[in-house]
Parts: C-alpha cells; sequence; structure tokens
C-alpha cells in the first residue's frame, strides 16, 4: 500500500513543473527575436548587409548548440542549468542593449559572441525542462515533448506580441526586457522544476489533464495567430492592445490549473491513502550535486518490470552474453536498445546515425524556407510577409504539438514507431518544395502551412524516439547532438546553397557581377533550383525514415506491446 501511495502522493508536482516549464520554454524561444531587432543592428550601428546575415549565424550557432547544456543536465540539478542560462541571457543581451543605446560602442567581434552567448540561453533552458519532464512523466514522453516543444513554438508569436504591443516596436527596450525579463522569470520559476518520483502505471486522469493543457495551447496559439491579424490590419489601441496581453498571461497560466485542482479537489483517495500520505516535498527533492544518477528514479529497475518474466531475461542475457563472445572484453554486456546508453555507446549505433540524418534532412531543409521566408515572399509578389510569419508560425506550434499527440495514440494502438511520421511529413515536404518551385498563384499561403505543420512534427518526434532508444540517463545530451542537424542544414543548405543561387539570379537580373550584386531579386528563378534540390533530399530523407522505422520496430513492440509502456532493465549501466 505505501509504494502505492507514494506514487499518488508523487503525481501532484510533476503538474507544477510542467506549468512552470511552460513559462519557460516560452522564455527559451528568445533566439526568434532576432528579427525584431536585427535592423536596429544594421541602422544604429552602420552594418552592412554580410555583416548582419553574420550576425544571424551567430544567433542561430548560440540557439542550437547545447552539448554543454546535455552533458550538465546530467550531473547537476535543472535549478542550476536554469540559472546558467539565466546568466548567459542577462549578460548577452545585456551587451546587445549597450551596443544599440550607444552607451558602449562594442567592436563587432565582441558583438558576434554575445548575440552568440545571449542566444545559447535557449540549449540551457530547453535543455533543464525537456529532460526534468521527460523523466518525470516516462509513460507520456511523446505528448510531453508535443506540448513543451508546441509552447516553444510559440514564444515567436508571444515576443513579437510584447514587442509591438507593449513596446511600440522599441528594439532597444525588447533587449532590455530579454536581458532582464528572461533571468527573472527563470528565478520564479526555477524552483519548482525539480526531478520527481514519476508514477509507475497508468493513470486515467492524467489524460485528461494533458488534454486540458494541449486545449489551452491550442487557444492561446489561435488567440495569438488573430491578435497579430487585427492589430496589423486595424492598429489596435492601447487599451485593446493591453487586454489582449493580460488575456495573453492568463493563457499562458492555465496549465498551472491541472495541480490547483488536483490539491483542492481531490478524488478517489481512501481515508488510509489521506492519513499514510507522504510529505509532498520528499517526491520532489533536488539531487544532490554530482549524483543525477542515484536521484533520478528512472535509472533503478521497476520491482513491477524486474519480476515481469525474469526467467526470460535471464536467458537473454546469457544468449546476449554468448552472441558478443570475443568483444566481450568487459564483465558488463552491452546495453540493448531501450536501455541507457552511454554518448560513446550510442554514436557506434547505425540507428543513432539514421535518426540524426532524417532529423538533418527535415528541419534542415524547413529552417532554408524559414530563415530565406520574407525573401522569398516578396520573390513572389508579397511585399508585407508579416501574415505569412505568423501563419508559419502557428502551424509550426500545430506540427509540433500534433506530432506528440499523433505518435503518442499509435504508438500506444499499435506500437507503430514515431519515426514513421518523420517519413509521412517529409513526403509531404516533396510536395510543398514542389509547390514553392512552381510559384503558382495562392499556392504560398498553403505551401507555407503545410510546411510549417511538417517541420514543427520533426521536432516533437524526434525527443521521444532518442529517450525511447537511447533511454533517460544521457537523454539531455543525445538530444542536443541531434538537434545539431538544425544549423548544420542551415549552414549548408541556407547560407551556402540558397544564399549562393539568390545572389546569382539577383545579379543577372541587375546585370552586374556576383560579387557586386546587393539588390533584391524578383520571380519564382529566385529559389527554384533551391526547392528542387530540398525536395530530392526530402525523398532521400523519406526512405531513412521508413528504414529506421522498420529497423526500431521490435523496440516498439518490446516497450509499448499490450498497450502500456513499461520501463526497460536500466541497471546495466
Amino acid at each position: 500500500m505505501s509504494s502505492m501511495v507514494n506514487v499518488k502522493a508523487g503525481s501532484r508536482p510533476p503538474w507544477v513543473g510542467l506549468g512552470a516549464a511552460v513559462w519557460i520554454q516560452i522564455a527559451s524561444g528568445n533566439a526568434y527575436n532576432f528579427p525584431l531587432y536585427s535592423h536596429s543592428l544594421k541602422s544604429v550601428l552602420g552594418f552592412n548587409q554580410h555583416q548582419l546575415t553574420m550576425l544571424g549565424v551567430a544567433n542561430d550557432i548560440g540557439e542550437n548548440v547545447g552539448l554543454l547544456p546535455g552533458i550538465a543536465s546530467n550531473k547537476f540539478p535543472p535549478w542550476l542549468v536554469l540559472f546558467i542560462g539565466s546568466l548567459t541571457c542577462f549578460f548577452g543581451y545585456g551587451l546587445l542593449w549597450l551596443a544599440v543605446t550607444r552607451t558602449l560602442l562594442l567592436p563587432y567581434w565582441l558583438l558576434w559572441i554575445a548575440l552568440c552567448v545571449a542566444t545559447n540561453s535557449s540549449a540551457w533552458l530547453s535543455t533543464a525542462v525537456l529532460v526534468t519532464n521527460m523523466r518525470n512523466f516516462p509513460l507520456s514522453r511523446g505528448t510531453v515533448a508535443g506540448i513543451l516543444k508546441g509552447y516553444g513554438g510559440l514564444s515567436a508569436a508571444v515576443f513579437t506580441e510584447v514587442y509591438s504591443m507593449l513596446f511600440n516596436n522599441s528594439s532597444s527596450k525588447l533587449l532590455l526586457f530579454l536581458a532582464l525579463g528572461v533571468p527573472i522569470l527563470c528565478f520564479m520559476m526555477m524552483y519548482f522544476v525539480r526531478p520527481c518520483t514519476p508514477a509507475s502505471g497508468e493513470d486515467s486522469a492524467e489524460r485528461g489533464h494533458f488534454l486540458f493543457t494541449q486545449t489551452a495551447s491550442v487557444v492561446l496559439g489561435l488567440f495569438l495567430l488573430g491578435t497579430t491579424i487585427l492589430d496589423h490590419m486595424f492598429h489596435l489601441s492601447p487599451s485593446i492592445s493591453y487586454v489582449s496581453l493580460a488575456i495573453m498571461i492568463i493563457l499562458l497560466m492555465a496549465p498551472l490549473a491541472v495541480p490547483v485542482k488536483m490539491t483542492f479537489y481531490r478524488t478517489r483517495t481512501s481515508q488510509s491513502e489521506m492519513l499514510d500520505q507522504p510529505i509532498r516535498s520528499s517526491d520532489c527533492s533536488f539531487p544532490e550535486e554530482g549524483d543525477a544518477d542515484n536521484s533520478d528514479p528512472l535509472l533503478k529497475p521497476s520491482s513491477s518490470t524486474t519480476d515481469l518474466g525474469s526467467e526470460d531475461d535471464d536467458a537473454s542475457e546469457v544468449a546476449m552474453l554468448l552472441a558478443e563472445g570475443e568483444g566481450a572484453v568487459k564483465k558488463k554486456r552491452r546495453p540493448k536498445r531501450g536501455e541507457d546508453f552511454k554518448f560513446s555507446e550510442a554514436v557506434i549505433k547505425a540507428d543513432f546515425w539514421l535518426l540524426f540524418m532524417v532529423y538533418f534532412v527535415g528541419v534542415g531543409s524547413g529552417v532554408t524556407v524559414l530563415n530565406n521566408l520574407a525573401q522569398i515572399g516578396i520573390a513572389q509578389g508579397v511585399q508585407d510577409i508579416t501574415i505569412l510569419l505568423s501563419l508559419f508560425s502557428f502551424c509550426n506550434f500545430v506540427g509540433r504539438l500534433g506530432g506528440g499527440i499523433l505518435s503518442e495514440y499509435f504508438v500506444r494502438s499499435k506500437t507503430i514507431p514515431r519515426t514513421i511520421w518523420m517519413a509521412c511529413t517529409q513526403f509531404i515536404m516533396i510536395i510543398v518544395y514542389l509547390l514553392f518551385a512552381s510559384a503558382i498563384d495562392g499556392t504560398l499561403y498553403a505551401a507555407t502551412a503545410l510546411l510549417g505543420i511538417c517541420y514543427g512534427v520533426q521536432f516533437s518526434v524526434m525527443i521521444p524516439t532518442v529517450s525511447e532508444l537511447f533511454g533517460l540517463k544521457h537523454f539531455g545530451l543525445f538530444y542536443n547532438f541531434i538537434s545539431l542537424g538544425n544549423p548544420l542544414g542551415a549552414l549548408l543548405f541556407s547560407g551556402l546553397l540558397a544564399g549562393y543561387i539568390y545572389d546569382n539570379e539577383a545579379a543577372k537580373q541587375h546585370g552586374l557581377n556576383l560579387l557586386s550584386s546587393g539588390g533584391s531579386c524578383l520571380g519564382p528563378n529566385c529559389f527554384r533550383v533551391t526547392f528542387l534540390v530540398l525536395a530530392c533530399l526530402c525523398g532521400v530523407g523519406s526512405i531513412l525514415s521508413i528504414i529506421l522505422s522498420m529497423r526500431i520496430r521490435p523496440v516498439y513492440q518490446m516497450l509499448y506491446g499490450g498497450g502500456s509502456f513499461r520501463l526497460p532493465n536500466t541497471s546495466n549501466n
């Protein structure tokens, strides 16, 4: 009875942490703000377009290089990881604010480093909340990943709303807000983001709580899209703008309604459970520094899982030892897929690199369109791309949230690997890129919306897949390493491929040579070759996704056979 009570008592604090993680995930989207203040860097500091483009590279590198946060998340408590992220945010954006306000005259190279440090806070903040909540809700990994990454996708719209309605499009005020507001928010929320004892079985009420949180995020997304369009069309008055901001804050607080409801409305709780209920802090406590392995309950084998088929497990271990034979230098056997891997053990696996390549193709091609969306719109005759950007942002959120929901449903009901949805969306992306290349009238907005959804799915599927194949023990490091596919794709497909083709076509139109070209390019030829190359890449990505899905199908049959998730034995490492 006591173990059952511990599970029920410990199921409340994780929801507080998830509600706090939503706010931190919004704050981690600060890297999306570069387009909002980049024009000020160019005009106030006198940068040319090439210098501004290189600052954009610093923005992408800082946001996506998270190997240090990945290592730190497995050695230090979440609050310390969040604290480091807050410091990088404060110093990085603080220097940018000093430069834009001309308080200090800083050299270009120092601004480049400052921007890289500032946006690297995104990696620290996002890694802390993702790792902690994935471990706190190990039975609902896809759903949790979809919710958190979905709110991360909405962060661009949230900051845009604050920038336009509260700061009246002032870049200096926005930078000061990022330097001070984000660290303050993290200090307020870091106490609630902590490791908790997860439930060892299915909870019928949990589905309803997740559904409420997902619905709240959808309502928030629709509200942000609607107010952005209305403000663009009618220029809302200050009073209406403040009301909109208040409603936005209320919607952001909606996930906290779940732990509030669980605190004041406890149902189906017997009197004996109430008497035996342990102290709340014992369920969610900070691990000792450097002792993350012992503090994480997922790193210890579940008694129920170990007892089930223990004879089969012994037989399989003997078979594994015999199979490894000549390479069995160590006494410990190598981990099987689904168990906890060390980084050195994961990088020699074909599945690891297949997943990296699939994610690299899907996200790398998508970020190419995102980085060039303004130029793509102008080339096709759309001068004001505000609605285009808002549409992509909202559909990106829908893809992140929907990818988590859809993959979670089918992996439980049919044991279908999550990566099959990466294959489906990348096949759709082939059609989308062909639509972009054709530049048919009326297809730009539809293609942008579809691409946003497909782009978002890549995030919410990759994250739980990493944890299911290679375990949660070093999840932060694995997740951040595979995330390097984003800046790598931006460098190769956007910076080299799309940039070169665009400048070459612009030079032809203006009768200049390539080196002296600085004008805008108009017409479908500006990006046609780029889109055809991206379509071919997604064709390759679709094939790799199918191969990966076929290879890992037995893992999902093992983990989700019978419709419920079973934690594998993780005592080998």
